[in-house]
């Protein structure tokens, strides 16, 4: 009997563990330069559930993001929050940018944000500053790409640290 009870730990022990359900909160942000736009672009992909989250929490708004019932709220919102949680700077001043729209794929809503006339041979440095979903999880990451000019850096943006540089 002390046998088959072995048996049986061995077996549905590790079953078990992958019931428990592990939740992730991360963003990817990647930031780029078109020569032909003289802009620098930038996109931002979040989970839904967690724009959802702190839409409600912030806001008390359900928007309820890319379902037939999303809050004709939303959008507004949605910038608002941008506009306050991610800010950009170049050679160390703020600019402010267009808000394009957003997408939804899959479970990821995709934010497109475009800094226009950015007089790219003067650009020495490009500083992007995320605090997304850091005020509703403190174990959230926000990870940014930059790829500019063959340059190539990449930061893990947390609560404690929420800003990256990329020095051309």
């Amino acid at each position: 009997m002390h046998h088959l009870k072995k048996c049986f730990l061995l077996m549905f022990l590790p079953l078990l563990a992958f019931t428990t359900v592990h939740k992730f909160y991360v963003s990817v942000t990647n930031v780029g330069y078109s020569e032909k736009e003289d802009a620098l672009q930038i996109t931002s992909r979040v989970f839904i559930d967690d724009m959802d989250a702190v839409m409600k929490e912030r806001y008390d708004i359900y928007t309820e993001l890319d379902t037939e019932r999303e809050s004709p709220l939303a959008e507004e919102y949605l910038e608002k929050y941008l506009r306050t949680k991610f800010v950009v700077e170049v050679n160390g001043e703020p600019r402010t940018y267009d808000y394009i729209g957003k997408k939804y794929d899959n479970d990821v809503v995709i934010f497109y944000l475009e800094i226009p006339q950015l007089k790219y041979p003067e650009v020495s440095s490009i500083q992007i500053q995320n605090e997304m979903l850091t005020d509703l999880f403190d174990d959230q990451q926000n990870i940014v790409h930059f790829k500019i000019d063959g340059k190539k850096k990449s930061f893990v943006l947390m609560k404690e640290n929420t800003k990256g540089v990329l020095n051309l």
